[in-house]
């Protein structure tokens, strides 16, 4: 049986204010509201109608939740799905490989680091790679530009503040080593790294988009790691998918967030929470990237993951259509326009309007989409 879920608003600093408010159709508490966990993440499970979290129901009954396939292969449900609701820059962060993220977990277990201390950077043993498909116009840093791009682009910057920065980029070597050794660089601060960054965040800054992050930032070495990554401005119904290694920043915007059952976040800057510095060396990968942007259309679009853990589909519903949809493991569902019905193979049907949410077990085996409106599908990569 389909079953409703009540997810956890996590209430970050960066949150907006009324994002998560509006689509869930009630008054926002005036404070920052930044995200909506929906899944069975032990930090923030959701919770079924009859009060157990979601965790707790799977552990319960495995095989009726999340399939023969998946027991064996995750032996847990393998995805956290959010509405990720940014008005102010996250922190520039990149995410562990499946073995970095283990041997970080281990590691700091034998330190003796509590996993709720603020000063732990793994807080469980699995890698988080993440797909973002934006609601409204969202706006994000995403892997290196192409370092000839970014030498030629710093080298138009008359003000001498900025030779430095021009030395680190100018060095000799391949583009891997240079890009480390200026982001390490950068990250280390001091008295010549804040000057460029309060350069790039005064009035008549040569790049608009460190100086708005330099609003909320002043000084911060981010500010100046910024200059080096890729902004993207992604339309509603936009996606970009973000692996291990990827040195990155949501900036501002709405949207659906998917990624493996994992918190794992190595932060380096722009941020007042922990950050590591060394770790962050070890887990970003210094190499330019051309984000892979993917845009959905039709009424059944399934967005590329490259992972085994989950694949994100947009449904988009028009009255009188109906859209199938063959379970083969443990699926998330939420609306956020509209309102669509969800007829199972083998229960009563639920309607849903925007901001609700609804776990379906694989033993559901199909359901079908019906109403007016537009959903999103989390599901395994299957």
């Amino acid at each position: 049986m389909i079953e409703r879920l009540a997810c956890v608003v996590q209430d970050y600093a960066w949150g907006h204010r009324e994002a998560i408010a509006v689509l869930q159709g009630r008054a926002p508490t005036g404070e920052p509201e930044a995200e909506l966990w929906m899944g069975a993440h032990p930090k923030a499970p959701s919770v079924l109608a009859d009060g157990r979290s979601l965790d707790v129901a799977v552990a319960d009954d495995p095989l009726h939740w999340l399939g023969d396939a998946v027991v064996e292969r995750f032996g847990a449900w393998p995805f956290l799905c959010k509405i990720l609701a940014a008005a102010e820059p996250l922190s520039i962060q990149a995410h562990p490989s499946a073995e970095q993220a283990a041997a970080g977990f281990a590691r700091e277990d034998a330190a003796g680091v509590d996993r709720g201390a603020p000063e732990r950077t793994y807080r469980d043993p699995n890698h988080k790679p993440e797909l973002i498909c934006a609601l409204t116009s969202f706006e994000a840093l995403c892997g290196f530009r192409d370092l000839g791009e970014v030498r030629q682009r710093v080298d138009g910057w008359a003000d001498p503040v900025f030779d430095p920065l021009r030395h680190h980029l100018a060095a000799s070597g391949d583009d891997e080593s240079v890009l480390g050794e200026t982001v390490a660089w950068l990250l280390s601060g001091g008295e010549t790294v804040t000057a460029i960054a309060d350069a790039l965040g005064r009035p008549g800054s040569p790049d608009p988009v460190a100086a708005s992050i330099a609003e909320h930032y002043p000084g911060d070495p981010g500010v100046v790691v910024s200059v080096l990554l890729n902004h993207l401005i992604l339309a509603p119904g936009q996606a970009v998918f973000l692996g291990a290694g990827n040195l990155h920043a949501y900036l501002r915007g709405v949207g659906v967030e998917l990624m493996a059952n994992s918190d794992n976040v190595v932060r380096g800057g722009l941020t007042p929470k922990h950050v590591d510095i060394d770790e962050l060396q070890r887990v970003v990968e210094f190499r330019p990237l051309t984000p892979d942007v993917q845009t959905a259309s039709g009424a059944d679009h399934r967005f590329r993951s490259g992972v085994d853990e989950f694949a994100l589909t947009r449904l988009e519903v028009a009255d009188g259509d109906e859209v199938p949809c063959s379970v083969v493991g443990p699926e998330l569902v939420v609306v956020t326009d509209g309102r669509l019905t969800l007829v199972p193979a083998d229960g009563p049907p639920l309607e849903l309007a925007a901001g609700e949410v609804v776990a379906v077990p694989a033993a559901t085996g199909s359901w079908r989409a019906k109403g007016a409106g537009i959903g999103w599908r989390a599901t395994v990569n299957g």
